[in-house]
């Protein structure tokens, strides 16, 4: 169940330069984007490839940072997808019916 609430991401800066991959915390999750805890700071309109995976299906999302707000020693991230496949939007129907019910 920790699995469904762990991803990894790259962030890519407003030049199209990839500068950070790490992990987040998936804190809410639905069709349009995601609530993510992260450890570092995350300019709002940088870009996110975020990797979710639930059993053996893994896909890669892409989202734009909205915004950044600083809690204690952790950045909460409101991300909005787009450019989302038809697979990818199955994928993620099923990503989000998981993590609500192990939430």
């Amino acid at each position: 169940m920790d699995s469904l609430h762990l991803l990894d991401y790259l962030v890519i800066d407003r030049e199209g330069k990839q500068t950070t991959y790490s992990m987040g915390r998936t804190l809410d999750v639905c069709e349009n984007g995601l609530k993510l805890e992260v450890t570092h700071a995350v300019s709002p309109d940088d870009t996110l490839l975020i990797t979710i995976g639930l059993e053996e299906n893994l896909i890669d999302l892409t989202g734009e940072v909205k915004h950044c707000e600083q809690e204690a020693h952790r950045f909460i991230l409101g991300i909005e997808f787009s450019d989302i496949s038809d697979e990818g939007n199955r994928i993620l129907r099923e990503y989000i019916l998981a993590f609500n019910t192990h939430h």
